[in-house]
Order: structure tokens, then C-alpha cells, then sequence
């Protein structure tokens, strides 16, 4: 099944594509060409059981941000919601390539979808963005600061660039296990995501040249979704491409098809091979597109209806559902029925978060030091 879903992709990139679907409207801008330069892109070789993985990973993420928005729209979630929809390829990708609850993960403000990729279960997610005692953060952080120490899930973080450095940390841990303490089965690796609007602040690039002078088992995980709320990528930075970056530390460094789960799942793997290795770390630039607002108190004004539709036809859970059945490894109905699962998990957590407990009162200075 593998060599079969290999050869059908590989022979799908390679043909040219008919239509209007690769004309690339001037208000998609240089964004959008940088992406279609990408093709072919070499692609990660699944079998049937990861395929319908990462399907049911990626619908998750969509039906859940969804959820959201109708719940904060119909005034039952409150405060600041940065929404996911259009990026599920990039946290699928990375995550699901590498060891859960072995591995590291740090998170953006953007934290629904990489939660729940780690295998925090919904219930906890949805409940923390009620602010329920049932959430994964018992209800004190809300949508952009969710925990799970379970789930070695670092945390979400509001302001951009707080959560590399505690990334790192995680990183340099692992190595000093290793090295310092002789524990020889110390190999995990962290993941760290953030936007591009990141790329401009000190700690990325204090941390870029840490991680490379230490060999620290690290990847720098960029969701380049073009906008940091409304600047435009290409108005905000001397060199748009941000993978070129790591060059400058002498860090590997690679730019892929953030709207293809196959491609950041191979460039993944090579990071993560890598960095278990000791050979350091990676910058992955991920080109990718966020189909909502920058939050969803955002009118969402800014961005051109041509750029919009123009990453619209590139949905990345439309085109692995697309991979997976021309390379006959699942058929449309099973994928329809992932679908019903999920749409039930859904239902499920938003009952159990309206039902669930407040915070009591009594505890609000708990959780502020560590307990035993």
C-alpha cells in the first residue's frame, strides 16, 4: 500500500494541472508564489492505518475550531480566540510524525488544534476554553494558555516568542540527560511553533544560535500563514523566507508545503531523525494560510477576496482525503464516517464543558507554585 500511495502522488505532482487552479492572483502575492515553486515536493510514504490517522487528526482540528466559533458567536465562549482553520496540515504534520507523551511540545497563542493533536482530549480542551475545572488548564487560562503535563504539552503563550526559549529549555534538558547524566535513553525532541510574525523578535533568533551551539535535539516549526494579525509578511521582514535564516547559525534549514500534510510530515521526519541523532536542530518554514480572521473578534477586512479564494482551493484535509482515495487505500464512505465520529466527539465535549464545574472559589491561588 505504501509503494502504491508513493507512486500515485509522485505522478500526481508531476502532471500538469488543467484550469485556472495554479494561476495565482496578484493579491496572492509572492506568498503564494514561493508555494507553488514548492512542487513537486517529496512527500511522506503512509500505509492505510496512518493515512486514516492523520485524516481523523486533521477533521478533528477543523470540526473543533468550528465548534468554537459557533459557541463564542452564539455568546457562550469569551475573551480572545485565535481560530486554526486552514494550518491542521502543519500540526498534524510535525506532531503525529513525532512520539507523544515522549517528546516536547510549545505552543502560540493559536493552541486549540496542537493541544489536541498531542492527544489532549477534547473534553479538556473545550472545557478549558469555558473556563471550566475540567479543562487541561483547570480553568485558568482560557483559549491561549493551554497545559498538559501529561500530554508534555508546554504550554500556549499569548505574547509572540514566550514559549521558544521554554521550548529550548525542554531541549536542552534532553540533551543534559544525556550527556551530563548518562541516561543514554534521553533522546526526546521538542517541537516549537510559531507564526511569522515571531521571526523578527530576539528571542528567535537568541534561540536559534543557542540551539545550534549546543546541538540542542530542537525544531523550529515556522506557520507561515503570510499575516501576523494584519501586517503583511512581505512588509514586515528584510527577507520573507524565513528558513534561509537558519543558515546564518549554520542550522539546517528547509521550506515546505504547509498546506500538504504528506510534505510536512517528510520534512518532519528528516528534522526529527536529525535532532535524535545529535545533530542539532532545524528551522522548518511551513507555507500555510489561515482561512479565518486573526482572531474571531477580527472583521477580517484586510486580506483580498482573490488571496482568499486562492488558498481556499488549497485545503490541505481536502487534498489528503483526495491522496488517500485515488491511491486506494480508503474509500469516500469511510472518510464520511471519521467524519460522523468526530462530529460526535464534538458534541460530546461541548456537553460535557457547558456541564462540567467552575473553578471553586476557595482555590484561586492554587496552581500558582508547584506542588508536591
Amino acid at each position: 500500500m505504501t509503494q502504491e500511495l508513493t507512486a500515485a502522488l509522485a505522478a500526481q505532482a508531476a502532471a500538469p494541472t488543467s484550469g485556472t487552479a495554479n494561476v495565482v492572483p496578484a493579491a496572492a502575492g509572492s506568498h503564494a508564489e514561493r508555494h507553488r515553486s514548492l512542487y513537486p515536493a517529496e512527500r511522506a510514504a503512509v500505509n492505510r492505518q496512518e493515512g486514516l490517522l492523520l485524516y481523523r487528526d486533521m477533521s478533528l482540528g477543523r470540526r473543533f475550531e468550528d465548534k468554537c466559533a459557533e459557541m463564542y458567536y452564539r455568546g457562550k465562549m469569551f475573551g480572545f480566540v485565535h481560530l486554526y482553520n486552514g494550518q491542521e496540515a502543519v500540526s498534524t504534520g510535525v506532531i503525529k510524525a513525532m512520539r507523544l507523551q515522549h517528546d516536547w511540545f510549545c505552543s502560540t497563542y493559536r493552541d486549540h488544534v496542537h493541544a489536541l493533536s498531542c492527544g489532549v482530549p477534547a473534553r479538556e480542551v473545550m472545557s478549558e476554553l469555558f473556563g471550566k475545572q475540567t479543562g487541561c488548564s483547570k480553568g485558568r487560562g482560557g483559549s491561549m494558555h493551554l497545559f498538559s503535563k501529561e500530554h508534555h504539552l508546554l504550554g500556549g503563550y499569548a505574547f509572540i516568542g514566550e514559549g521558544i526559549p521554554v521550548a529550548l529549555g525542554a531541549a536542552f534538558t534532553s540533551r543534559y540527560k544525556r550527556d551530563a547524566l548518562g541516561q543514554a535513553d534521553s533522546d526526546a525532541v521538542t517541537a516549537a511553533f510559531f507564526g511569522d510574525g515571531t521571526c523578527n523578535v530576539g528571542q528567535f533568533f537568541e534561540c536559534l544560535n543557542m540551539a545550534t551551539l549546543w546541538k540542542l535535539p530542537i525544531l523550529f516549526v515556522v506557520e507561515n500563514n503570510r499575516w501576523a494579525i494584519g501586517m503583511d509578511h512581505n512588509r514586515a521582514t528584510s527577507d520573507p523566507e524565513i528558513w534561509r535564516k537558519a543558515a546564518a547559525f549554520g542550522m539546517a534549514g528547509e521550506e515546505v508545503d504547509g498546506m500538504d500534510v504528506l510534505a510536512v510530515r517528510a520534512a518532519a521526519q528528516r528534522a526529527i531523525e536529525r535532532a535524535r541523532a545529535g545533530e542539532g536542530p532545524t528551522l522548518l518554514e511551513c507555507l500555510t494560510y489561515r482561512f479565518r480572521g486573526h482572531s474571531l473578534a477580527d472583521p477580517d477586512e484586510l486580506r483580498a477576496t482573490a488571496e482568499k479564494e486562492f488558498w481556499a482551493q488549497r485545503d490541505p484535509i481536502k487534498r489528503l482525503a483526495a491522496d488517500l482515495i485515488s491511491a486506494g487505500l480508503v474509500s469516500e464512505a469511510e472518510l464520511k464516517e471519521i467524519e460522523r465520529e468526530v462530529d460526535a466527539e464534538i458534541s460530546d465535549c461541548v456537553e460535557f464543558a457547558i456541564a462540567a464545574p467552575e473553578p471553586d472559589g476557595s482555590e484561586l491561588t492554587r496552581y500558582i507554585w508547584a506542588e508536591d
